[in-house]
């Protein structure tokens, strides 16, 4: 017990004399006294609320990984057991932090990974930081990750690590497409008020420059309340100024309102793009004949030629194996659920002393693993404690009954092929 107490932060310590103090006899539930040792790997996500697309496929991921996790993973000789304690955001920063707070303080995990935009990831990698407990993060560009955190470049965190694309890769996305579209090159902008809204529309950092560089003229009408019920205003704008082209970053209530409305003030654009809303197989069959035609980026899809570091499953094999589970077709975030865990296994395996946890936030930065979302690397990150996995983008055709993504702009990511043509919205 000796060891354990040492190896521990002093945050950790600190939790572990309160809770010897109110029920000493827990102690000879320690790590000391297992048959094997164990670690215990915190997981958040929204498995509740608007953002619950997000974790539409969680329960099909974990089950998975526990499966490979089953016979204990290896580090210096000895096998560990993995316990993964999952809890549910509600899609509420608040409630992202406070259960965060709960893992580290209450179930004293020892790694932690969260996923499904600024909204889970920030409030979890906040915690993380200020507790000293290493961090592995996706599902969330890294702008608003790592600047929505104050992040300061050269500098960056100690504990906490990110990996996904940037708003530079999915405007460089958006151009490729809009430019095989052939329309006008006036833009609609929707930007809610909160973390991603407020990073893609930033004047600076997000979508206004590099779209003006490129010759395209973007109308900002400024920024929604998140579940608005009244977009007359933006509409207008976009009437006024003949917009052809929407883009944006909303949730999907707020889309699914914008898009009704639009159809009733007679807003008719011939491409409409959109971040976050737009991704999810039920989202759009939600939408009707109105869904047929939509845009958005593509992190992940059956067509991305990248396998499982972990069980050897290629993208289609983890897909279509989700698809026969739930009886639901494919989402983009079960790609990168499973990669969290491919790194989580990555890093127990690599780890110089896994009750430590600067050894452990060690093995994180100096990662390099080729994953199902594609090769995992902070040393070749844009920034401190950030590196990207590809983008690309799709359109929404309807084959038939069935709705599917379509690879329609790969420019940035030639590997991952196209698998259909851009249409223009009817």
């Amino acid at each position: 017990m000796t060891t354990k107490i040492t190896s521990w932060s002093r945050r950790r310590f600190l939790a572990g004399s309160a809770l010897t103090l109110a029920a000493p006899a827990a102690l000879t539930s320690t790590r000391a006294y297992a048959a094997n040792p164990v670690i215990k790997v915190g997981h958040v996500s929204p498995r509740t609320g608007p953002l619950a697309g997000f974790a539409e496929a969680d329960d099909y991921v974990l089950e998975a990984i526990n499966q490979a996790f089953a016979a204990g993973l290896e580090n210096n000789g000895k096998i560990y057991t993995v316990e993964i304690i999952s809890k549910d955001s509600q899609s509420n920063p608040n409630r992202a932090a406070e259960v965060a707070a709960d893992l580290i303080l209450g179930d004293e995990v020892d790694l932690i990974v969260a996923a499904s935009t600024p909204d889970t990831v920030n409030p979890v990698s906040d915690q993380a930081e200020i507790n000293e407990v290493p961090c592995i993060t996706t599902d969330c560009p890294w702008q608003p990750y790592f600047f929505g955190r104050n992040g300061v470049p050269g500098e960056g965190f100690e504990n906490t690590y990110h990996f996904f694309w940037g708003l530079e890769d999915v405007i460089g996305a958006f151009l490729d497409m809009w430019g095989k579209s052939g329309v006008a090159k006036n833009i609609g902008g929707l930007f809610p008020n909160d973390a991603d809204g407020n990073a893609w529309g930033d004047a600076e950092l997000g979508l206004p420059k590099p779209l003006a560089a490129a010759g395209y003229n973007l109308v900002d009408p400024g920024r929604f309340q998140p579940l608005s019920d009244d977009f007359s205003n933006q509409i207008a704008a976009f009437k006024s100024a003949g917009c052809e082209i929407v883009t944006g970053n909303m949730i999907p209530p707020d889309f699914a309102t914008f898009w009704a409305q639009s159809a009733q003030q007679g807003f008719t654009p011939k491409v409409v793009t959109i971040g976050k809303a737009l991704l999810f197989p039920s989202v759009i069959e939600a939408l009707g004949t109105r869904g047929d035609g939509l845009t958005s980026e593509v992190w992940w899809s059956p067509n991305h030629p990248f396998s499982s570091s972990l069980t050897g499953a290629t993208s289609k094999d983890l897909a279509d194996g989700y698809t026969a589970a739930s009886g639901r077709p494919w989402t983009q975030p079960i790609g990168f659920k499973h990669a969290l865990f491919e790194v989580v296994a990555d890093v127990i395996k690599r780890a110089e002393d896994l009750d430590d946890p600067a050894a452990i936030v060690s093995a994180i930065a100096f990662t390099d693993l080729d994953t199902i979302t594609g090769n995992v690397n902070w040393a070749n990150g844009p920034i401190n404690n950030v590196t990207k996995t590809p983008l690309v983008a799709g359109q929404w055709q309807r084959e038939g009954d069935v709705l599917d993504l379509k690879i329609v702009a790969n420019a940035a990511a030639a590997t991952i092929p196209i698998t259909g043509d851009l249409k223009l919205l009817s």
